[in-house]
């Protein structure tokens, strides 16, 4: 019988196999099906055939007693057990392995994405990539933070303009924990897309052009933001502060940033004001 296993741990590896084995049905993976049958799904004799593992190595892996799945097998049992793509990247994080994937960067903007950042207009929405160059933004974005339009490549990415000095709008009172969280969040993009030959060179010249992001890089922090608050300096309604939140998207792999005021607060009139100056700007 398996242990009660923690999460993570050859338990919850075995029970996840054992679990998907017994749902799946004969016919579901061109098995013929059978009318008299001792399990409700497949048989470990019908997974081990599929996979190319032996029924021995199975036994032990349902019961917790096989420890360390190469990548290999990991990746015929998902085959073998039909999984889902969110089955099979969990089964690779259970066993302890890097989750498949073309290791680039996401640059591409899903329809849906594209329809809600225009249209949330009471709010500053800008989209990143996971190395946080910026991939789209709003016309309230644009009146909030300056018009990006004019910059391309490196100078559209938040990390390496704030590294090289590159000023802008925001006021920063905790710049060290901004650093540490940003440098920490790099990190986990590069576990996420190692083989990404940008973000490699991003971070490679960000190391030469920066002691500041140096020194940050070998801490080897791992951290995901998600939410902040800024204050925003306007060269027309002056400091604006506002609440940051960053909205990771299932499956496109983009962040999603939302600057939002209270409704009724002199923050929330001032960033009105701000829009409407920016579209009259964008009009003339």
């Amino acid at each position: 019988m398996l242990r009660q296993g923690r999460l993570g741990s050859v338990d919850e590896l075995g029970a996840f196999v054992r679990t998907r084995r017994e749902r799946l049905r004969p016919e579901a993976v061109g098995l013929p099906a059978r009318t008299s049958r001792r399990t409700s799904g497949l048989r470990r004799e019908d997974v081990a055939a599929l996979a190319g593992v032996s029924v021995d190595y199975l036994v032990r892996l349902e019961q917790g007693r096989a420890t360390n799945p190469s990548a290999q097998v990991v990746a015929a049992l998902a085959r073998a057990l039909a999984l889902s793509a969110d089955e099979r990247d969990h089964l690779f994080r259970l066993a302890h392995h890097a989750v498949p994937g073309s290791g680039l960067l996401p640059t591409t903007l899903t329809p849906g994405i594209d329809r809600m950042i225009s249209r949330m207009n009471d709010a500053a929405v800008s989209v990143h990539d996971p190395a946080w160059t910026m991939l789209a933004w709003n016309a309230t974005w644009a009146a909030l933070m300056g018009d990006p339009s004019g910059l391309s490549g490196r100078d559209r990415n938040l990390i390496w303009r704030h590294f090289t000095g590159q000023s802008g709008r925001v006021e920063r009172d905790d710049t060290l924990d901004f650093e540490r969280g940003a440098v920490a969040d790099l990190r986990a993009a590069t576990g996420r897309y190692p083989d990404d030959p940008q973000l490699k060179r991003l971070i490679t010249d960000l190391l030469r052009e920066s002691a500041r992001f140096a020194e940050r890089w070998e801490d080897h922090d791992v951290a995901v933001r998600r939410l902040d608050r800024k204050t925003i300096r306007h060269p027309a309604v002056g400091p604006i502060t506002v609440d940051c939140d960053v909205l990771r998207t299932d499956g496109s792999g983009l962040t999603i940033i939302v600057y939002t005021a209270a409704p009724g607060s002199p923050d929330a009139a001032k960033l009105d004001l701000v829009r409407v100056i920016g579209l009259q700007q964008l009009a003339s």
